[in-house]
This record gives structure tokens, C-alpha cells and sequence, in this order.
């Protein structure tokens, strides 16, 4: 590995080459998987082809294993022949639902989340929006929801509030959600990121919870924290 870092661009290409039809191998190893990461991060795409092309068909599977998943994150930063690269972003994709429930998954979902396209990240809300609440609820996925909402658009974000908020004023998912261990935080980033519009409608549906919420660990939490914010906005 050291030698990937010394030696000239050439020589790296040529050198490398002996990694062809053990790629797979070395992903899944604990020293192997460094060495297909110096690849991917030092060699531009154009000379590794045989290394990205490896991962066709496999993408989710390594997006899920505590190498690969590493892997998959340095494809997707260091990429510089994106037509070469697109299929690893497409079966992030095909996989997203998944991916967001899984313990390494996750992190490569946020990573197109936080790095993609817009156009991805449109596919991902779209994707998990349905399930909102009770992916929340899911100490993985819950991280992805949270950047759902930091990084979509005001469109995607309305979308995911409305979906928790829901149109009855006694909507139960706000209090499932503020009661749970994880859900709560999709909850705080709520109140952090939403409009004005959307955080008056919120805390008007917070105000019919509020004597319920103050004997949660969570709940009690968001109850202080919006009352310290916006005074005493829950009682009449």
C-alpha cells in the first residue's frame, strides 16, 4: 500500500493490475480493502476499470458489509468517469429501502443524500416517502430520514413533513414519534429546518400532546426545548 503512494501514475496502473480477478476478494478482507481504497482514491477511474466493473451486480450486497460499504463511499468521491460510475449510484438506487434499515447501508445512503445529485436525492425521498414514520422509528434509517430533510429541496420537504404532521389535528404519528428513542430526533430536525408555516401547524398539533408528552423521556425533551423557544405555546 505504501508503495501506491510513492511510485508514478504508471507504474500504480500497472501494478494494480495483478489486483484483476481478486477484487472481490480484497474488498471483503480487513487489509485487502485499504488496498482497493488507495486504488480507487490515488488512480483515475479510466485506469481501474477493472476494479469499479467488479462491483456491477454486487453494489448493494457491499454497500452492506463493514468493508465494502467503505469501498462503495470511495467510488462515489473520487469517481471521475461518471458514465463508468453511474451503475454504482443506480443500484444504490434499486437497493435505497433497504440500504436505510441496514447498520452500514445507511451510511452510503446518506453519503448520495449529502454528495448526489439532485435528481438522486429525489429518487431516495421518493423512494422512502410512505414509510417516513415508521422508518423513524429505526435506529439506522432514522439517520437517513434526518438527512432527507437537512438536504431536500422545500418541495421533498414539505412532502416528508406533511407526511408526519398528517391533516388531523390529533394526528397520532407526532406523538409515536416524539415518544420514541429515535423517531424524536427526525422530530427536532423537524423543528429546525421546517417554514414557518409548517413549524405553526406543528406546534399546534405539539399543544394536544403536550401533558402526554411530559411524561416521556423524548417527548419531555421537545416540550422543553419548544417551550424554552417559543414561550408557553401549548396552553390555552
Amino acid at each position: 500500500m505504501q508503495a501506491l503512494e510513492v511510485i508514478e501514475l504508471e507504474q500504480k496502473a500497472q501494478l494494480v493490475r495483478e489486483l484483476d480477478g481478486h477484487v472481490m476478494r480484497c474488498v471483503r478482507d480487513q487489509n485487502g480493502n485499504h488496498v482497493i481504497q488507495k486504488c480507487i482514491e490515488s488512480i483515475p477511474t479510466k485506469k481501474i476499470a477493472f476494479i469499479i466493473s467488479a462491483f456491477r451486480g454486487q453494489v448493494a450486497i457491499l454497500s452492506m458489509h463493514p468493508y465494502g460499504c467503505r469501498v462503495i463511499q470511495r467510488v462515489l468521491e473520487h469517481c471521475t468517469d461518471e458514465i463508468q460510475c453511474q451503475f454504482i449510484v443506480d443500484e444504490i438506487l434499486e437497493s435505497v429501502y433497504a440500504l436505510a434499515q441496514d447498520q452500514y447501508g445507511n451510511y452510503v445512503t446518506q453519503h448520495v443524500l449529502e454528495r448526489g445529485k439532485a435528481q438522486e436525492r429525489s429518487q431516495i425521498i421518493s423512494k422512502l416517502s410512505g414509510h417516513i414514520v415508521q422508518l423513524s422509528q429505526h435506529k439506522f434509517a432514522s439517520n437517513v430520514i434526518e438527512k432527507c430533510l437537512e438536504y431536500g429541496d422545500a418541495t421533498e420537504r414539505e412532502l416528508l413533513i406533511s407526511e408526519i404532521i398528517g391533516h388531523e389535528e390529533r394526528n397520532d404519528n407526532l406523538l409515536i414519534m416524539m415518544k420514541d428513542q429515535f423517531a424524536n430526533y427526525v422530530i427536532q430536525k423537524v423543528i429546525d429546518i421546517c417554514s414557518e408555516n409548517q413549524r405553526v401547524i406543528l406546534l399546534s398539533h405539539i399543544r394536544v400532546h403536550a401533558h402526554a408528552l411530559k411524561k416521556y423521556t423524548y417527548g419531555k425533551h421537545i416540550v422543553a426545548r419548544l417551550e424554552q423557544q417559543f414561550g408557553g405555546v401549548y396552553y390555552y
